[in-house]
């Protein structure tokens, strides 16, 4: 087998959730065409991603990339930060 590249899926979200030991759950949010009305809907759907150092609040906007499994409900981890959100109780 020769040297491929693995294209891995990303996508991007908001944390909604770090209450767990090194695992963030992002929440993603996409839109869809209705076939019978035609108009566009939003979807969201929930993924645990693995975060090695805790780094990621509440309300960060990251990207989160398809992976190995890590755990029974992980497949992705976060790969980077798009936009950090200010907390108020700090």
């Amino acid at each position: 087998m020769t040297n491929k590249e693995v294209k891995k899926r990303r996508l991007q979200g908001v944390v909604t959730s770090n209450k767990m030991d090194k695992t963030v759950v992002v929440s993603v949010t996409r839109l869809v065409k209705d076939p019978k009305y035609l108009k566009y809907r939003k979807r969201t759907r929930k993924f645990k991603a693995h975060d090695e150092e805790n780094a990621y609040s509440r309300g960060d906007e990251v990207t989160i990339e398809e992976t190995r499994p890590v755990s029974k409900d992980k497949r992705w981890r976060v790969v980077s930060l798009i936009q950090k959100t200010e907390s108020k109780n700090e």
